[in-house]
C-alpha cells in the first residue's frame, strides 16, 4: 500500500483547502479509504470515509458539513474538500485504505500525512 498526500498548508480560520492522496500498489477502487488526521499530542482521529464507487460517505460530527470526501477510480486519487477551517482542525491528514465504514484503520494501512495548519 502506498499512499502519497498533498495539498496541505497554512490557512486562515474560515479558508478552505482541498487535500489529494495519490494510491498505488494495491487495487484502489474496490477499497473503501478514509481520512484520519492527528493534532500534537492527541491520538488519531477519524475524519471521513467513502465507499468504492464514491457513493456513501461518512463524516465524523466534528467535520460534518464542512468537509467533503470525494473519489477519482480512474485517477486512483482521493480528495478532501475542506472548507470553513477552525483552529481546531489543525493537524497532520493521512488517507488510509479503510478497514470498515468508521474508524482508524492500523497505521500500516496510512500514508506519509500531510500537515493542515489553521492559524490566523
Amino acid at each position: 500500500v502506498q499512499l502519497v498526500e498533498s495539498g496541505g498548508g497554512m490557512v486562515q480560520p474560515g479558508g478552505s483547502l482541498r487535500l489529494s492522496c495519490a494510491a498505488s500498489g494495491f487495487i484502489f477502487s474496490i477499497h473503501w479509504m478514509t481520512w484520519v488526521r492527528q493534532a500534537p499530542g492527541k491520538g488519531p482521529e477519524w475524519v471521513s470515509s467513502v465507499d468504492t464507487g464514491g457513493g456513501e460517505t461518512f463524516y465524523a460530527d466534528s467535520v460534518e458539513g464542512r468537509f467533503t470526501i470525494s473519489r477519482d477510480n480512474a485517477k486512483n486519487t482521493l480528495y478532501l474538500q475542506m472548507n470553513s477551517l477552525q483552529p481546531e482542525d489543525t493537524a497532520l491528514y493521512y488517507c488510509a485504505r479503510a478497514t470498515g465504514q468508521t474508524g482508524v484503520p492500523p497505521r500500516a494501512f496510512w500514508g506519509q500525512g500531510t500537515q493542515v495548519t489553521v492559524s490566523s
